[in-house]
């Protein structure tokens, strides 16, 4: 049986152009040698990747385990949940104040912090500047319709202006008598969280005697991250719980956005007033706090794990039909619920793929396409270079130096984490083609925002990183992979998919 030429079978596919598969970046217009290695160049088809993407089978899909969901559109409303801590209401405040000159007979409050009760007695004074006040008033009142008209009312009036309240000139009218001592009373229920006043002592008038804080509410001020204050909004509704009132939940809702930004937490201050039935919550005490902000307009999000995040950017992969798939840059904002808003690059419907991405970005690093801006098209390729420009002979492999790689260009593996130190991540990784490295354990130093939450030592990841000064390799990105099945098990959609070995 006759075998078919490969050159014939490659006439009826369109060549884009040619390239040396260890040096993916670089590309020619003719056929020749490679002048970086000792080998033809290959000939890449339009139907490989002529859409600036990769393919790949279904079954290569299902080995990688490899999965994909729909762009949404979301609100992105999100519970927050926080600290707080409880303090006084300081629109439930009463002042008891000293009206006239006068001494400190006898006190009924001699701490602070007792609690009182609204009509509750506190102080008696001895007001002698009373006195002769009200015998001008008695002596009008005694001489009855022989008094001028309208001195009588103007002695009352005095007794006013005098200081005195108006039940202690009742008190007067009803005895017929002067009364020179008051019992100063509580004005509304609470505690008392300044004390002024002892006996004996002499007050004047305006002097400040009780401060009585109220607790049928108090304000929980609650520290917002200064990324999240921005969806909160007066009138949100709150839940509060405490250790010390396990099981017991206190709803109240946001009354202001405290315009401060504390400058050691990045946070800011929620003012929050709850109701205080049986004045269970004490000033001081620390409470888990729950806000539900309003759901914000409606975005496009992709599941947050979809993201490859470089350092430089971020990039998804687009599935496309025919088992194709395209690298996407994106711009990303805001994340909650395991949701990442996407502010360009993704419309809604478009399908991302959110398990083996890493592998997919590998490959098409390999083959050398970047990821689009956005939803435009694929950008105008690399100016090819000509054989003829290349050497005329090849140099000796045996004393041939590997590529020069720039520092800049990011390369792709997939690995397990053996080692985790504050200096550095050692990982075991299968081959990396873009480097022309084996297999391999070697340390990286870690991303410069720090490792992603829950990586951990036995991990299988996908990772990317760059050449940095010193000779040493950093971490740019790095995300969890499937751990492999056992071979000869079979898996379905529900269970965990394996990672092929390199």
């Amino acid at each position: 049986m006759a075998t078919p030429d490969p050159a014939a079978a490659g006439a009826a596919r369109k060549i884009l152009y040619w390239h040396d598969p260890m040096v993916p970046g670089q590309k020619f217009d003719k056929p020749g040698k490679s002048p970086f290695m000792d080998m033809q160049l290959v000939p890449v088809y339009a139907e490989a990747g002529s859409d600036g993407g990769v393919r790949i089978s279904a079954q290569a899909q299902q080995n990688l385990g490899m999965r994909t969901a729909l762009a949404g559109m979301s609100g992105l409303a999100t519970a927050i949940d926080t600290i707080g801590t409880v303090a006084y209401n300081e629109r439930d405040v009463a002042l008891v104040q000293a009206r006239s000159n006068g001494f400190v007979e006898r006190l009924f409050v001699r701490a602070p912090l007792d609690a009182v009760r609204r009509g509750q007695p506190l102080a008696a004074l001895y007001v002698p500047e009373w006195q002769a006040a009200q015998e001008e008033y008695l002596s009008v009142r005694r001489m009855g319709a022989a008094a001028p008209a309208g001195l009588l009312e103007a002695a009352r009036v005095r007794l006013r202006i005098a200081g005195m309240p108006d039940d202690l000139v009742a008190q007067v009218v009803a005895r017929d008598q002067v009364q020179t001592r008051m019992t100063l009373t509580a004005p509304i229920a609470g505690v008392v969280t300044e004390l002024s006043a002892r006996e004996g002592m002499t007050v004047m008038a305006g002097a400040p005697l009780f401060r009585i804080n109220g607790l049928a509410t108090v304000w929980l001020n609650a520290e917002v991250p200064e990324d999240a204050a921005t969806r909160l909004r007066p009138g949100n509704p709150v839940e509060a719980r405490t250790a010390a009132l396990p099981g017991t939940v206190f709803t109240g809702r946001v009354g202001a956005i405290l315009p401060e930004v504390n400058a050691v937490t990045r946070s800011i201050r929620a003012r929050i007033e709850i109701a205080n039935p049986a004045a269970r919550l004490v000033p001081g005490m620390f409470a888990n706090v729950r806000l539900a902000p309003a759901p914000g307009a409606q975005v496009v999000t992709v599941p947050s794990e979809a993201v490859i995040r470089t350092g430089t950017r971020s990039v998804v992969m687009l599935a496309q039909g025919d088992n194709g798939f395209m690298p996407v840059e994106v711009e990303t904002g805001a994340e909650a619920n395991g949701l990442t808003e996407i502010r360009k690059g993704v419309s809604a419907g478009q399908k991302v793929v959110v398990s083996g991405q890493f592998l997919v970005d590998s490959e098409a690093s390999l083959k050398g396409f970047g990821a689009r801006t956005g939803a435009s098209a694929a950008g105008s390729a690399t100016p090819a270079a000509t054989p003829a420009a290349m050497p005329a002979a090849t140099p000796d492999p045996a004393t041939r130096a590997a590529p020069e790689t720039p520092a800049a260009e990011t390369h792709h593996g997939v690995g397990r984490i053996e080692k985790i130190a504050p200096d550095g991540v050692t990982i075991s990784h299968g081959p990396i083609a873009s480097l022309q490295w084996g297999s391999m354990t070697m340390a990286f130093k870690p991303p410069p925002a720090g490792l992603p939450p829950g990586i951990a030592v036995g991990d299988t990841v996908g990772f990317g990183f760059k050449a940095v000064a010193g000779g040493s390799f950093q971490i740019t990105g790095l995300a969890p992979q499937p751990s492999a099945i056992a071979p000869g098990r079979r898996h379905d959609r529900h269970d965990v998919p394996p990672v092929p070995a390199k």
